[in-house]
């Protein structure tokens, strides 16, 4: 078939940087005249093919002056796609809408095996704010089809201790946040819902085992809550004067929940293994602020403003 073989030349093409027209022939199984019949056809599409004659000379692939279609293999289609379906959601500023329209072409175009793999990680994923941590390419189509499937997964996991142990879940979405990848999935061995860092996992590997999807919390909230509250020894709640969304901006969602409140105000609620550090963080966001919980909170403001009083009051000679 002729656009296919075309496609193979490009491929070829972009391989190494110089062939002949007789290595390409060879390499096709066609003649030299069909190699400068379907150097042509590339060009047309906006393909910038040189050739160089006498010794030495063949076909080389250059940079154009506008994009031509391009030639992906399938991991190269997943990475690009979920790239777009994850700009397009506007986590990168003024690329929502060109993500999207880019998304759809490629989702046009693509072969219906690849459009289902791509389709399964968007179904999987939700997002906080745009992603910013590197994630294997294998381990994200792994569990998106786990997800989309209802597949146990088993993988080792690290804890916060730094404990390795094996696990196997029942993989329900992934979340994506500012810094990091998670998964929202009900633990077997511990019979509840449980968050896990991507980052952490390793050996991971779909099962056979089906399973009946369980009702579940929303995974976005519950990832939320799962990273800026439970895992901490206190949980501190302010009343802060600004509106959810002023806060928003300079808080992130991993780190705590604010919400709305009553004229112009909202509450963030945090979680923290230090009152101290809690009274720090808090008291940098320079903002009328009311304690709420708990009341050791206060006690540790003061200490801050007695610390930073010291701090600024001139040393007696």
């Amino acid at each position: 078939m002729t656009t296919e073989r075309v496609l193979r030349l490009l491929a070829l093409l972009q391989r190494r940087p110089s062939w002949t027209a007789t290595e390409l022939a060879a390499e096709l199984g066609v003649t030299d005249r069909s190699v400068r019949r379907d150097v042509e056809r590339l060009r047309a599409l906006g393909y910038p093919v040189h050739a160089t004659a006498g010794v030495g000379g063949g076909y080389q692939l250059g940079a154009g002056t506008r994009l031509p279609p391009l030639l992906f293999d399938d991991e190269e289609a997943i990475a690009t796609a979920v790239s777009l379906r994850l700009a397009s959601g506007g986590t990168v500023a003024g690329t929502g809408e060109a993500a999207l329209s880019a998304l759809a072409k490629l989702d046009q175009v693509m072969p219906p095996r690849l459009r289902a793999e791509v389709r399964a990680v968007h179904g999987a994923t939700d997002t906080l704010v745009g992603p910013g941590t590197e994630i294997d390419a294998e381990l994200l189509v792994t569990l998106a089809r786990a997800c989309r499937d209802a597949v146990r997964v088993r993988f080792r996991y690290t804890g916060r201790g730094g404990e390795e142990r094996e696990r196997t879940v029942e993989p329900v979405r992934m979340v994506a946040t500012r810094h990091r990848w998670y998964l929202m999935a009900f633990d077997v061995d511990r019979d509840d819902w449980r968050t896990f860092r991507l980052d952490r996992m390793r050996d991971v590997a779909a099962t056979t085992w089906r399973f009946r999807p369980r009702e579940h919390p929303d995974p976005a909230a519950y990832v939320q809550h799962s990273t800026s509250e439970a895992p901490y020894r206190h949980l501190a709640r302010v009343r802060l004067r600004a509106t959810a969304a002023q806060v928003r901006e300079r808080v992130p969602p991993q780190v705590a929940k604010v919400e709305d409140a009553e004229d112009g105000w909202c509450t963030l609620t945090a979680g923290g293994n230090d009152l101290n550090w809690l009274a720090m963080h808090i008291a940098a966001l320079d903002l009328e602020t009311e304690v709420l919980d708990p009341p050791e909170l206060r006690e540790a403001a003061h200490r801050l403003a007695q610390r930073l009083t010291a701090m600024a009051t001139p040393k007696k000679s």
